[in-house]
């Protein structure tokens, strides 16, 4: 554990160092982001916060790579993960400057994944049935589409200065503390690319978001919000490779089948606020990728929340579905309720005197 921690704060201190640097890169190349009608903030920023996360993560994973137990975490799943996101960030990178068309992206993206798959990161099993092992072919277009959902969710829920970087770090936290307690509690290898890629994100996240919280200095852009899409997702998909199908009873059935579950859970509120998004556009006859002022936090906002209270708010919607989650694959279920409703009626008091404030200053 201690190993992973210092991975944790290696990466957020060289983030937090670099991101600085990276902002002039993008002012110097003109990277930045207008104010358009949807937008929350009022004055132009530069965006590439995703290049001086991957120059973090490849600065952190040549150091830990020194480390006796993290270094064992370094495989083929590893290095599969590091070249699709080292791909999809220039895939990012373009489109912060240039603006790129959705097909573009859209194939940008299942290239990415299709990395992943050479790699050997791949959907495995699924529980129906009982366990089923899927054929290489469904696995392989089921984990493409698993990785573009989880991308495209992630983009979608980045309109608020800091709001996507701390969900992710929520999200990536949750993962590894599933993936480090299920390692530990069933006697498996501690060091696997779950445990390592999480730890990096979250050291990531924990790095930029001092400079992406509101007044944000610079935003990840769609670079850091594919890049990061791609992290959870495939640590994900490859946590879900640790979970051995053939041991699955109905003794221990649900937490075995929890890693499955897991990324549907964390990733509750981009994936609530992406569907929505496309249903919504698709009923209004538009585009699905069009945008809009429709999105979660734009509804909150309506409220009378300013926006730190806001992203407040969805930090917490996003920890009260994850951390019941991870809760109640280790001690029994009325405990991770209770946590989950401790976080919600935290949430209802941080919006309740938000409104109350927003009365009184009237």
């Amino acid at each position: 554990m201690r190993e992973y921690l210092v991975t944790v704060l290696l990466a957020a201190i060289v983030t937090y160092l670099v991101t600085p640097l990276v902002r002039d890169l993008a002012l110097k190349a003109g990277a930045i982001t207008a104010i358009r009608s949807r937008d929350i903030h009022l004055q132009p920023t530069p965006r590439w916060g995703g290049l001086a996360m991957w120059l973090s993560m490849a600065l952190t994973l040549v150091i830990v790579n020194y480390l006796p137990l993290v270094h064992k975490s370094f495989g083929t799943e590893a290095t599969g993960i590091f070249l699709s996101g080292t791909f999809i960030l220039l895939l990012g990178l373009l489109d912060d400057r240039f603006d790129l068309d959705p097909i573009t992206k859209f194939a940008g993206q299942a290239l990415a994944a299709g990395i992943l798959l050479i790699y050997g990161v791949q959907i495995l099993w699924l529980p129906i049935n009982g366990i089923t092992t899927l054929p290489t072919n469904f696995g392989q277009i089921l984990t493409i589409l698993f990785v573009m959902v989880v991308i495209n969710a992630i983009n979608f829920v980045d309109g608020l200065d800091g709001l996507a970087t701390g969900i992710v770090m929520i999200c990536a936290a949750s993962f590894f503390a599933f993936s480090y307690l299920l390692a530990v509690i069933n006697g498996l290898n501690r060091a696997g690319a779950p445990s390592l890629i999480t730890a990096v994100v979250i050291g990531l996240c924990l790095g930029f978001l001092p400079h992406n919280f509101h007044p944000a200095q610079i935003f990840m852009g769609d670079s850091g919000a594919m890049f990061l899409g791609l992290m959870i997702s495939a640590s994900a998909i490859t946590l879900t490779g640790q979970v051995d199908a053939s041991v699955i009873t109905e003794e221990n059935g649900g937490s075995a089948l929890l890693p499955l579950l897991l990324p549907f859970t964390i990733l509750a509120i981009p994936l609530l606020d992406f569907v929505m998004a496309i249903l919504r556009r698709i009923k209004a006859g538009r585009s699905p990728f069009t945008a809009d002022r429709e999105h979660l936090h734009h509804r909150i906002m309506r409220y009378g929340l300013t926006q730190q209270r806001t992203t407040v708010v969805l930090y917490l919607w996003t920890a009260m579905f994850a951390i019941p989650t991870v809760i109640a694959a280790f001690v029994p279920i009325w405990i991770a309720i209770i946590a989950g409703v401790g976080i919600f009626l935290a949430s209802l008091q941080i919006i309740k005197s938000g409104k109350k404030g927003l009365a009184l200053n009237e």
